[in-house]
């Protein structure tokens, strides 16, 4: 274990800095769980306990190997360069793919084994079954995808990889936190302005004390304070849930599920979402991963892709054996752990902690525990770092096309905020089949001045179309007019088979329409416009051989 952890030459493992980064790792995946927990138990039909007992084990199975694993190879970068800042790769639960997995996957399976006669208990098994067999592809995919994946990286400019990252960190991580901010100020705002005291001013506090874990602290202290003193409203914390999450206190093994497993491959659902869903899904998640690491080496630390790739597709194949449904990745967010000053022995403690938390039960607790306002203020901190560094380590030219790449990802945020307003208008009259009938003609939305068909066209297969259209437009700012127009072809095969642009708003989320010739208007704009550039591309080359000019 020394020589593993503690090569010659390398950084300390541990230091101070990495407590600060363990906490916005450890709080990261938090979220996670917590979503995992609540999304099983109340959409899926889970019972708690099982969640508890079988599913959170076997996440923290990915969690382990993929940790160790990404600080093993922080220590050996620092080995190898006899640099002392290296920081780890932050790894986790594909957050996508929690929601995707759980509305696109688990959710359908049960309503088709509830047509079929089984009971709501029944259903749910079935569900979770499909949903581990998901997750065991997804991992497959990764790992193939390892071997071609440094090709694409490499083809693919710095631009178009970290802007849709950035889309996603300032639409889902900055907005949605800002507002769960926003709505507690008294446990969320003073948590947050010494935040950003502590990772902006580069001003050292009091005593050494590290800015990231006085931030959390505060929040956790003024959510339990008021919540003592009677304001409940004020903060998120209940007694109740603390009393509730004792409960599940116990010990817990991951135990091999190997013919659930077989169930749920066998099963025909499986063959029904795996081109729709499962294939996109890894198609994403290797998308992420080349992005993350290209964020990685644009804050200096350069990582080999296949590997960690590898390691991905790895931890989530070994995860879906001991009955997790979600597959584990690469998360965004390094250069804002390497603003902390982590290395490599905060990757090792967040491994650690999510073995002890899931193996004896505590996962709820630490949710109880932690208020999510408070947490989350972590959470925008790794947005606006993920955010700018899209501008600030691309050439300034690029700026205009970084800009535009983030349009997708503001569209995506958009559609969620739709279909949940017009979710909660239905729960509110108690009349859901309102919510649904609203989404019938979207022409109602465009009269009242919201043009939500094109929002839901620029919303679908976001990550992807993001990256089209910052490369070609990195493309053009660098006059490459060939290369615009073979992005602008890339596109167009994307689109006619429905991977972007092309779907359905729904309450449950949007809906993707895969298929032959499914945004065949789509593919004929994007293949216009390659023509247009080739035309102008050729011209050009004419005009410059022309000996008369």
């Amino acid at each position: 274990m020394r020589n593993l952890f503690f090569p010659a030459g390398a950084q300390p493992l541990f230091s101070l800095s990495d407590a600060e980064g363990f906490f916005g790792l450890m709080v990261d995946n938090l979220v996670q769980y917590l979503l995992i927990v609540i999304l099983l138990t109340g959409l899926v039909g889970l019972q708690r306990e099982f969640v508890i007992s079988s599913v959170l084990p076997a996440v923290a199975i990915s969690l382990i190997i993929g940790n160790l694993y990404y600080a093993w190879l922080a220590q050996r970068l620092s080995a190898a360069t006899g640099r002392r800042d290296v920081t780890a790769l932050p790894y986790g639960v594909n957050t996508i793919s929690v929601f995707a997995f759980i509305f696109l996957v688990m959710i359908p399976a049960k309503l088709v084994a509830q047509s079929q006669g089984a009971t709501p208990q029944e259903a749910a098994l079935v569900a979770w079954r499909v949903g581990v067999a998901a997750c065991l592809l997804s991992g497959i995919i990764e790992l193939a995808g390892s071997f071609v994946a440094e090709k694409i990286r490499r083809a693919t400019p710095r631009a178009a990889l970290l802007t849709s990252l950035a889309g996603i960190a300032v639409a889902f991580l900055c907005m949605d936190f800002a507002a769960r901010c926003f709505a507690y100020p008294l446990v969320a705002l003073l948590p947050l302005g010494v935040l950003l005291f502590a990772l902006l001013s580069r001003t050292r506090l009091p005593l050494e004390i590290p800015g990231v874990g006085l931030a959390l602290v505060l929040g956790i202290f003024a959510a339990w304070l008021l919540f003592a003193a009677g304001f409940g409203g004020e903060t998120s914390v209940s007694g109740s849930a603390v009393g509730e999450a004792l409960g599940d206190v116990g010990f817990y093994l991951p135990v091999p599920v190997v013919s659930d497993l077989v169930a749920g491959l066998s099963d025909p659902m499986v063959r029904s979402i795996l081109i729709p869903v499962v294939l996109p899904m890894g198609i994403y998640n290797i998308l992420g991963s080349l992005q993350n690491i290209e964020s990685a080496e644009a804050a200096g630390d350069p990582y080999p892709t296949g590997p960690c790739l590898a390691v991905n597709g790895a931890g989530s194949v070994a995860a879906s054996l001991f009955g997790s449904c979600f597959p584990t990745t690469i998360y965004i967010g390094h250069p804002g752990w390497k603003e902390m000053g982590a290395r490599g022995g905060y990757s090792v403690m967040n491994g650690v902690f999510y073995v002890v938390v899931s193996l004896v039960g505590l996962s709820s607790l630490a949710v109880a525990l932690v208020p999510v306002e408070a947490a989350g203020v972590i959470l925008i901190w790794i947005g606006l770092a993920m955010t700018s560094q899209a501008f600030q380590t691309t050439p300034r030219p690029h700026a205009p096309a970084v800009a535009l790449g983030l349009v997708p990802s503001l569209a995506a945020w958009g559609t969620v905020v739709v279909s949940q307003t017009v979710g909660a208008v239905g729960m509110a009259i108690s009349d859901g089949s309102v919510a649904h009938r609203a989404f019938e003609d979207l022409n109602v939305f465009v009269s009242s001045g919201l043009q939500l068909p094109g929002l839901v066209a620029l919303s679908q297969g976001f990550m992807l179309s993001s990256v089209v259209w910052t490369a070609t437009a990195v493309c053009l700012v660098e006059r490459r007019l060939t290369q615009a127009a073979a992005w602008m072809g890339a596109g167009a095969v994307m689109a006619f088979f429905g991977f972007i642009h092309v779907g359905k708003i729904s309450v449950e989320g949007n809906l993707y329409s895969l298929g032959f010739a499914t945004g065949a208007k789509w593919a004929a704009g994007y293949a216009l416009t390659a023509i247009f550039f080739m035309i102008v591309s050729y011209a050009n080359r004419k005009s410059d051989m022309d000996p008369t000019r």
